[in-house]
């Protein structure tokens, strides 16, 4: 999908192990020399997060908003030596063996950033508690995916991922429509709508920190517009284009899959208000209501302030704050491709329903099990409850 060389704009990058190195070639230039033909602050460039910070801080580290460099050397030192998803031990011979289908290898190990969460507002660095309406939606989902899995040797043998299910015979639920458009799998393969919006291909999400694949954007300017692409996922970048401009939102009843973006200067920063998201998006549990306000400030020559604040009354019970800190990529060395290419290179979607008909076939044949005992989706993917895991894991988006 792209050409990526870890060569930045006067940056010399070395990586040993985790550790990255950064040696600017001559001092960062002030932010307010960065200026367009037409006189605008200048956000072009291709853009990334060098650095991993989970989105909330872990409670190990409670009462701190920032690493020293000694521990941000010792987490990369034992952070490299933690086994990476598809490389972990699992249960052989259970379902749990065929979860985490991705080696380390695929997936990047970035340095351990300076920050120990992502979330700066609250204080805690805590998702802020969710509205019991909001819970109501969370839970509703969980009950519907758990009676799908019930039958199945994950519930039998009390995995963590049936943790509040029961294990009997299939539900008769496995024939009702889910309680809400389904964004994440679950474990039923009627037909695409029962996958996730990833297996889909329709990854596009705001605000996107990049998950656990990372994240590259392209920002590209003109007097009245700021185009943004976002190459995410695995071919599954997407274009979005930002009016800068004092006209309003798209009507209400006008619903987009990432919502409707306008946007303002403010001195050197670039504010972004979304708003009109539909109700088949979902992030972290907020649909319809999200709203984001977005600040891109170009600091120096090498780096962009990303500030997002989140707000949906219906779905937290405060607004909150997340912020990243972007670093210029060289053009010359990178190459980002815009055109997707998940679609025309899906066969894992095709095989997952192919596979579910050819298993609905054999039990109504007398010659295989009740497809409603396999788990296909949400079965573990880990090895036994003292494994050792990332303690700056991406917590996907």
């Amino acid at each position: 999908m792209r050409r990526r060389f870890l060569a930045l704009a006067g940056v010399t990058v070395a990586i040993i192990a985790t550790t990255v190195i950064l040696k600017p070639a001559r001092a960062a230039t002030d932010a307010s020399s960065f200026r367009t033909p037409w006189g605008d602050p200048d956000l072009q460039g291709i853009w990334t997060d060098l650095w991993q910070a989970p989105l909330e801080r872990p409670a190990l580290y409670r009462d701190k908003t920032h690493f020293t460099e000694e521990e941000r050397a010792e987490l990369d030192r034992k952070r490299a030596n933690i086994p990476r998803m598809g490389d972990r031990n699992v249960r052989r011979g259970t379902e749990t063996s065929v979860s985490g289908a991705y080696n380390g290898v695929f997936l990047p190990l970035r340095p351990t950033g300076p920050r120990t969460s992502l979330i700066v507002d609250p204080q805690d660095g805590k998702v802020p508690p969710l509205t019991p309406e909001a819970r109501k939606r969370r839970d509703d989902m969980r009950a519907f995916q758990l009676a799908l899995m019930q039958a199945t040797e994950t519930c039998k043998s009390k995995d963590p991922a049936c943790a509040g299910g029961t294990y009997g015979p299939p539900s008769p639920r496995r024939f009702e429509t889910p309680p809400h458009y389904v964004t994440s799998n679950i474990n039923r393969v009627d037909g695409p709508e029962d996958r996730s919006v990833g297996e889909r291909c329709m990854r596009a999400t705001l605000p996107d920190f990049g998950g656990v694949v990372g994240l590259f954007q392209e920002i590209i300017q003109t007097r009245d517009t700021v185009s943004i692409f976002y190459d995410t996922g695995q071919g599954q970048g997407w274009q979005r284009i930002i009016p800068v401009s004092n006209r309003p939102h798209l009507p209400g009843h006008v619903r987009q899959w990432a919502g409707d973006s306008r946007a303002h200067w403010e001195g050197n920063t670039l504010v972004v208000e979304v708003t009109n998201f539909s109700p088949k998006t979902d992030w972290q549990g907020s649909r319809e209501n999200l709203r984001l306000i977005e600040r891109w400030t170009r600091v120096n020559e090498h780096m962009i302030d990303y500030v997002v604040t989140i707000e949906d009354p219906t779905t937290w019970t405060r607004s909150w704050t997340i912020r990243q800190d972007l670093t210029r990529q060289s053009t010359q060395a990178n190459r980002i491709y815009k055109e997707p290419r998940c679609h025309e290179g899906n066969y894992g979607l095709v095989g997952l329903l192919w596979g579910a008909r050819v298993a609905e076939k054999e039990f109504a044949q007398g010659r295989g099990p009740d497809p409603a005992t396999r788990c296909v989706s949400a079965c573990g993917g880990g090895g036994g409850d003292d494994e050792e895991v990332d303690p700056l894991a991406a917590r996907p988006f």
